[in-house]
Formats: C-alpha cells, structure tokens, sequence
C-alpha cells in the first residue's frame, strides 16, 4: 500500500514521538567541571597560594559518583566546608546535569596556616 513503510533503514519507530527516541550521554569530564566549579562555590575563598578544587567522576548510567580534592585555610571549620561542598556539589550536577549523587568523597590535600604564612613572609633573607 502507498504510504506504509517497511520498518528498514531510515524509517522512524511508530507511534515514539521525536523527543524520545535517541540517548543523551554527558561525559565524566563535563560532569567533573560542573562539581569542581561547585566545590568552589561552597568554599569562601581558595586558601592564598592554594590551588582551586578539583573533582574526578564516574558516571554508569544516570549516577555520578564524585571526588573533590581541595585546599583549605587552618584553622577553619573543616568540617562544616566539606559537608557545605558535599551538597552543593550534589545539588549542582542533580540540577545541571540531571544525575543522581549518591557519593560525594572529599579529600582536604592541604592545610594552609594563616600564621605560618604571615611568619614566612616578614623574614629577612
């Protein structure tokens, strides 16, 4: 009959609407900038001659497990930091990336001592 196709190659799924056909896949390094621009966002400010957060992400399916390596200025509330960039690191990639968090893993690198740098930098070599 006229009008009828085959089901061959070119030929679109009946009765599946447009939008739903195909897959969209977001690469762990995109995944990985959205949740260290995050951790930024959480923290106050990157410790002075620190470096900014990092992140590394494994995605399966639509969970992304994260881990953020930082620096942080002591003394502080390391805690509190952490469990600020936690959530805003899960809330962020469930928001722009449409995932599931189930596992934020933050790892403090570095310290860096207010005292200690203000000690170093008024001695006279």
């Amino acid at each position: 009959m006229a009008g009828e196709r085959s089901g061959g190659r070119g030929g679109s799924a009946p009765g599946v609407a447009a939008g739903d056909r195909g897959a969209t896949v977001i690469a762990d390094r995109v995944v990985a900038k959205i949740a260290a621009q995050a951790a930024r966002e959480a923290l106050d400010a990157v410790p002075r001659g620190g470096s900014a957060p990092h992140a590394t992400v494994v995605v399966h399916h639509d969970a992304a497990r994260v881990r953020i390596t930082l620096e942080l200025d002591y003394p502080s509330d390391i805690g509190g930091q952490c469990g600020a960039v936690r959530h805003r690191v899960t809330e962020r990639v469930r928001t722009l990336a449409g995932m599931d968090v189930p596992e934020v893993s933050v790892f403090v690198e570095r310290l860096h001592s207010a005292h200690a740098r203000g000690a170093a930098q008024g001695r006279i070599r």
